[in-house]
């Protein structure tokens, strides 16, 4: 059996504020009533949830501008976690999304994280792009850099690599490989 009910506030895979929704019945006064998401559908609330609108456009509206300058800063942000490899550059574990949220609180950036969209774990040495949720409508993009644990500090290899490419000999061709470094 199924009701309708009218969402108060967007619920992900369902719908957003406003929104005449027909869900299961246990799921409206189970989950959505109660944490007062939705109100039934009646005339009287649907205008109550169209006053709430107008107030809460406007309240969503100025935390989305808050939360574009927030990823704007975010998104210039640099995380370089060092990790203790073998002999062979393989990581002992993994880079997880607590990592990148310590390693971004350790630059004043304080992110959920909840809000760290790692498909999964980082499990080799090297540079990556993760995304952050900093709003329901604003992501952003902040590089990831996994280096061997006690060179953190040291200039990154791409840097490094970047320099040292224009000096190949002549007719060998640049090597697009990923770096590695030997250092025992």
């Amino acid at each position: 059996m199924s009701v309708q009910v009218i969402l108060r506030e967007p619920v992900d895979n369902l719908g957003s504020r406003g929104d005449v929704v027909k869900v299961a019945n246990g799921y409206a006064r189970n989950y959505l009533l109660p944490r007062k998401l939705a109100l039934p559908v009646t005339e009287s609330n649907r205008h109550r949830v169209s006053r709430e609108r107008v107030v809460s456009d406007a309240r969503d509206a100025a935390e989305k501008d808050a939360a574009e300058a927030f990823a704007a800063r975010l998104g210039q942000a640099v995380c370089i976690i060092g990790r203790r490899v073998g002999q062979t550059n393989t990581m002992y574990g993994s880079v997880t999304n607590v990592d990148v949220a310590d390693s971004l609180s350790a630059q004043s950036f304080e992110v959920d994280r909840r809000k760290i969209l790692l498909d999964e774990p980082l499990k080799k040495l090297g540079k990556y792009t993760v995304r952050i949720r900093v709003h329901r409508l604003v992501t952003t993009e902040v590089t990831v850099h996994v280096v061997k644990e006690g060179t953190e500090n040291e200039p990154l290899v791409e840097e490094v690599e970047e320099v040292d490419a224009p000096s190949t000999e002549p007719g060998e061709a640049p090597s697009t490989a990923a770096p590695e470094s030997t250092d025992e």
